[in-house]
């Protein structure tokens, strides 16, 4: 039932995420060689992770239901 807030609440966390990154990113970038990062490309960056990591999250959390459940 609520599941559209919590989309809701993700959102600014993906904008401070982005800017974390680019900011980190602008620190370590240099001393390993890499170039810079804007903002959009740190978005881009943090997007990609989320579709990865998000249905890593939601496999663990189903099985850990289905493990209360049929225990």
């Amino acid at each position: 039932m609520f599941g559209c807030f919590r989309i809701l609440a993700a959102i600014p966390g993906f904008f401070v995420s982005s800017l974390i990154l680019m900011l980190l990113w602008g620190v370590f970038a240099p001393q390993i060689g890499l170039p810079k990062i804007n903002y959009a490309q740190a978005m881009l960056v943090t997007i990609t992770i989320w579709l990865v990591v998000a249905p890593l999250f939601a496999v663990g959390a189903r099985q850990d239901w289905f493990i209360r459940r049929y225990q």
